[in-house]
């Protein structure tokens, strides 16, 4: 059952978000970061959906968001910067919520395209680790820290990546530390006929990293 949230942000927004709970034991958590809002990204956009449809099925409770200025949620579009806020409000909702056990399970942050920046720019303790899909580079809040967190990120590129080729994301990520890279074949920037394989390679990499 998808569950419909308002979030509130540091600086006072409110988003429009909705949460998938896990089918079965939960393995983690998932914030889901929706690309550019100014190209037409919304949490409704293809990957972002296709993440929200599938991975509950493996276990993985998903929470998805609109940023600020896209759809239901206030305020407008500020460069990557206030929308940092918007990803923290959705960690902050992920990690209150009501959890089995005492304790909650682990938190990852998945992105695409501009909001795989932002998920990377979000260095929190309470994350668990990253997935970053198709990430642009452009947006990234402090590329020297994330460089440098040992926690694990994954990185799904695109092999036909109209926007940052591939071979680029790779080359900066070099010096990554924990960071597994992988290249999905036929794929464009869109992942359209290939997001049950993108969903696939970030069930299991999360499955496996998570405790």
């Amino acid at each position: 059952m998808t569950e419909t949230l308002l979030l509130t942000t540091a600086d006072g927004e409110t988003l429009e978000a909705e949460r998938t709970d896990a089918i079965g034991p939960v393995r983690a958590q998932i914030v889901l970061c929706h690309p550019h809002p100014q190209h037409g990204g919304t949490m409704q956009s293809l990957v972002t959906s296709e993440l929200f449809r599938q991975l509950p099925d493996h276990g993985l409770t998903c929470l998805r968001f609109n940023f600020r200025g896209v759809g239901r949620s206030t305020g407008s579009f500020r460069d990557g910067i206030g929308e940092r806020l918007d990803v923290l409000a959705a960690l902050d909702t992920v990690t209150s919520a009501r959890s089995s056990g005492s304790t909650h399970p682990p938190t990852f942050i998945v992105g695409w395209s501009f909001g795989a920046d932002l998920a990377l720019s979000t260095i929190d303790p309470r994350v668990g680790g990253w997935v970053a899909i198709a990430l642009p580079l452009h947006w990234l809040a402090n590329p020297a820290a994330i460089r440098a967190d040992p926690r694990p990120k994954l990185l799904l590129l695109a092999d036909h990546d109209e926007f940052r080729p591939a071979e680029q994301v790779v080359a900066a990520a070099s010096d990554w530390a924990a960071t597994d890279t992988e290249i999905i074949s036929g794929a464009s920037h869109f992942f359209v006929g290939r997001t049950d394989v993108l969903v696939r390679h970030v069930a299991g990499w999360i499955t496996t990293h998570a405790p």
